[in-house]
């Protein structure tokens, strides 16, 4: 007997709005595809194959990691299965492993929800709503509200994990790329992250400390080239603007500019380019993502959100192109 099977990714939706188009997937509301005048601003993502290093997917109800899989809230230990065995910690939360259910679908907008599953290692009732919205203006905005329905409070972090694509000469999808390729190619680009401090880590990626960038190989206010170097760090301590937000800027060589814009909630953008990684799971491209708090939150309780009965938290951020060659 043959089976007709849905994708992996679950259905798929396709908005539009000038030169803008995404589409993102019921498996996680993640962002599979967006491009901006027929041009990959983020590196796709195949529907039918697993999903490789978190490409385009929303990190909730916490982001990065969490040591040993075990935090304490308001008096209770709780334990999340680790999952990222190698560095024994618990890795980028529960939403994206669950398909969400359609809310609302227009030309330019499409909204998923998602309610928490009450597992032992996080039993707290929430509410999830993720909402894309293109504009021509302000290309794609994500805002993505948490409810809590239950009766205590819930600790609550969010990131989203776009790979940017650097714009490397064997397309967004390569065929055929070596892991040399792919570095350089990502060397090549130039990124911008208004923040003051570097969060130093342990060989587990978890927080030991922190540090001014100044001086060092991690600032980044300045633009410049990422070059032939290894990051998977974050950055704290962002400069928001007047109107409460903070931007990072990444330019390709081709000259495309993506800025990515954060809200007055988020506190530190995480940088990964896979500097060495096997090229067949490397995406062609640099992950800039922007977070509401860094690794180990759910224990350090820096920067984390705490929802009480019956409210709600809001996160938007903003992805945009254009060309300035």
């Amino acid at each position: 007997m043959t089976h007709i099977l849905p994708r992996w990714a679950g259905n798929e939706y396709t908005i539009h709005a000038g030169s803008y188009t995404a589409v993102v997937t019921e498996q996680g509301a993640a962002l599979e595809r967006f491009e901006w005048n027929g041009t990959p601003v983020t590196v796709p993502f195949n529907p039918n194959e697993p999903v490789h290093a978190c490409n385009g997917q929303i990190l909730l109800p916490y982001p990065n990691r969490i040591e040993d899989g075990t935090y304490e809230f308001e008096g209770q230990t709780y334990q999340f299965p680790i999952d990222e065995h190698e560095r024994h910690n618990s890795i980028h939360g529960l939403g994206y492993r669950s398909a969400w259910k359609l809310e609302s679908l227009t030309d330019r907008s499409v909204s998923l929800s998602w309610r928490t599953p009450r597992l032992a290692a996080y039993p707290f009732d929430l509410f999830v709503t993720a909402t894309y919205t293109l504009t021509e203006e302000r290309g794609l905005q994500l805002t993505v509200s948490a409810y809590n329905n239950g009766e205590s409070n819930a600790p609550w972090a969010l990131a989203t994990h776009p790979w940017l694509f650097s714009g490397f000469d064997g397309g967004a999808e390569p065929a055929e790329a070596t892991t040399a390729q792919l570095d350089a190619a990502n060397a090549a680009c130039r990124l911008r992250v208004p923040a003051d401090t570097h969060v130093q880590v342990s060989s587990r990626l978890l927080p030991t400390g922190l540090e001014s960038v100044e001086g060092t190989r991690f600032d980044l206010r300045g633009g410049d080239e990422i070059g032939d170097q290894s990051f998977d760090d974050a950055w704290t301590d962002l400069v928001h603007g007047g109107d409460g937000r903070a931007e990072a800027v990444f330019t390709r060589p081709d000259g495309v500019e993506v800025t990515i814009t954060g809200d007055e909630s988020i506190t530190s953008f995480q940088v990964c380019n896979g500097y060495g990684w096997d090229a067949a799971h490397k995406p062609a491209g640099v992950a800039v993502e922007p977070q509401t708090a860094y690794a180990n939150a759910f224990r350090s309780g820096k920067d984390l959100i705490v929802i009480e009965p019956g409210q709600s938290t809001f996160t938007n951020i903003w992805y945009s192109a254009r060309r300035v060659d």
